[in-house]
Formats: structure tokens, sequence, C-alpha cells
């Protein structure tokens, strides 16, 4: 697996906050089906890991939970990297054992399955094709389709040893619902430096840095002119980008204040360690918080 799409100095995703309904049922969908291990639990918060050291995603109970709804911003899914095609075919299996229902697509640069947890928050598991066979045209433009997925060659691939997510699993991309196009597109690739990869129509664009397929999604199919999440419904609490360095991390700071984007810092390090530098929230009322973990 090509690892250095998901290290510094790409910005990248490390880390998504759900909110849920029902904490232990999320957590018992997670580790159950989705193969995560708790790394740390109090009664209203869990954070999922996959190599009992880091957390890729951590789940928070809401009080009087509102259901996901259309027209509101948030997560159109989250995307879980497996290392390999026998990875992924080991988990269509347990997938097939579980009785798990599943979408599946071939996107060229990657195959990917997807599912949603109980509470709808999508979730996509995958792979990528080796990016030799990524292909790009004068525009620095990469070709993404939605095709149907081959599971023969994916399933001959497994080896049947299903122990969970494997630990170099990580968050290979975030897919966001946004209210405005062209305000994202300005916030993510003006005020932060991602770079416009490929483009659904008027509806859907990828970014990247260091020339990923993308490390962010963003559509209005479910979301156009919408609003912001409130804070009791469940879905996106926040997601993490991690920065190259602290001058970097100071550079990322002005650049929000300077475009009008309000940078809250932080006061004391999360409970499940590592330096959470500050956050601010993107035109479509998404919290980001920036990082310099990752490593």
């Amino acid at each position: 697996m090509a690892t250095h799409f998901h290290k510094k100095p790409n910005l990248y995703p490390a880390h998504v906050q759900l909110k849920v309904s029902d904490l232990v049922r999320s957590i018992e969908y997670y580790t159950t089906v989705i193969g995560f291990k708790v790394l740390q639990q109090t009664e209203t918060e869990a954070y999922l890991t996959a190599d009992g050291q880091t957390s890729l995603v951590s789940l928070v109970e809401v009080q009087n939970a509102q259901p996901l709804k259309q027209g509101f911003a948030g997560l159109y899914h989250l995307a879980l990297l497996l290392p390999s095609r026998k990875d992924l075919g080991n988990i269509v299996q347990h997938f097939v054992n579980l009785n798990v229902r599943i979408g599946a697509a071939d996107h060229d640069v990657s195959e990917a399955l997807y599912l949603n947890d109980p509470d709808g928050n999508g979730i996509e598991i995958y792979i990528d094709r080796h990016e030799s066979e990524w292909t790009w045209n004068q525009d620095e433009q990469v070709h993404m389709v939605t095709e149907q997925l081959n599971f023969q060659p994916i399933l001959a691939a497994a080896d049947g040893n299903w122990n969970g997510l494997p630990a170099d699993t990580v968050m290979g991309h975030v897919h966001l619902s946004v209210v405005n196009l062209d305000k994202s597109e300005q916030f993510y690739t003006n005020v932060l430096d991602y770079n416009v990869v490929t483009r659904y129509g008027a509806q859907a664009l990828f970014v990247s840095t260091g020339k990923y397929h993308h490390h962010f999604g963003l559509n209005t199919w479910n979301s156009n002119n919408g609003h912001a999440p409130t804070n009791d419904m469940v879905g996106l609490k926040s997601f993490t980008v991690v920065l190259k360095n602290a001058q970097y991390a100071e550079e990322v700071k002005q650049s929000l204040t300077t475009n009008g984007f309000i940078v809250e810092n932080f006061a004391e390090a999360p409970a499940h360690g590592g330096t959470q530098l500050f956050s601010t929230v993107d035109p479509n009322g998404l919290r980001i918080v920036f990082t310099l973990d990752g490593e």
C-alpha cells in the first residue's frame, strides 16, 4: 500500500469524531461488524483503534439525539483504507458471514465497499489500486468512475484470516455533504492548501494534496443550500487534519484569520493523547481540528 499519501507533508485527515444516539449500540457495531477495538471509553465517549495506539474514529453519545436529515451539511462518509486486497477480501468474507448488507463500487483508482452505521453515518472501506495505474489528464485531474465491483479477484485474495481491522488501516479520506460547493472549494483550495483533482458536474468535487486521488470529497447531493448541523443531531462532530510542522500551523492559522474564519485554540491535550493545536468551522458549519500528530 502506498502510505506516503497519508504522511506529512500531505494534509491528510487522521480522525473522525461522530455523534451517535446510543453509544453501546454503536460500539457493538464498530467492533463486531467493522472490526475496531476500543482504545478508551467513558460513559458518553469511545475512542476506536485499529492498531491499539492511535484512534481513527471516536463516538460521542448525544442526549435526545435527532436523526440525520436531508438538507443538512455533515458526513457523506468516512473512508477506511485497508493495506491490501487480501484484507479487503477478508472483510468481504466477514460481512458475508455476518449477513451484513453492503454496497460496492470500482472507482478505477480504488475498490470500495459501503455501509451505514446504526445512526445512518456512511462508512466506506476500500483499497487503492497502485498509483501507477491511476490516470491523470493534462489538467492535473484524476480519472474516477463508479462502476460495478468485481468481487471474484477480491475474494480469491482472501486467506480467511479475519481478526478485525488490520493494524495498518488509516483514515483514507473523508467525504462531506456541503451546502455550497463554490464556497467550499474556495475554502479548501484558497484558505487551506488543497488542489481540486476531479469534478463531478456542478454537484461534487474532490480535493487532495500530493497527487492523491482525494483526501476530501465535497458534494451537495443531499445538502445544497442546506443548514449547518445542530449539536443534538447525529453525524459528524469534527474531523482532524494533520499539519506538517509548527511553522506551517501558524501559516494556516493566519490564512484562516485573514479570510474571516474563527480560530479556537485548545486549552488542553485530548484524553487519548496527541497534540490538538486549534480548530475552525468551515463554510458549512463543520468543525476541523488541526493537529501535528499522525506520523
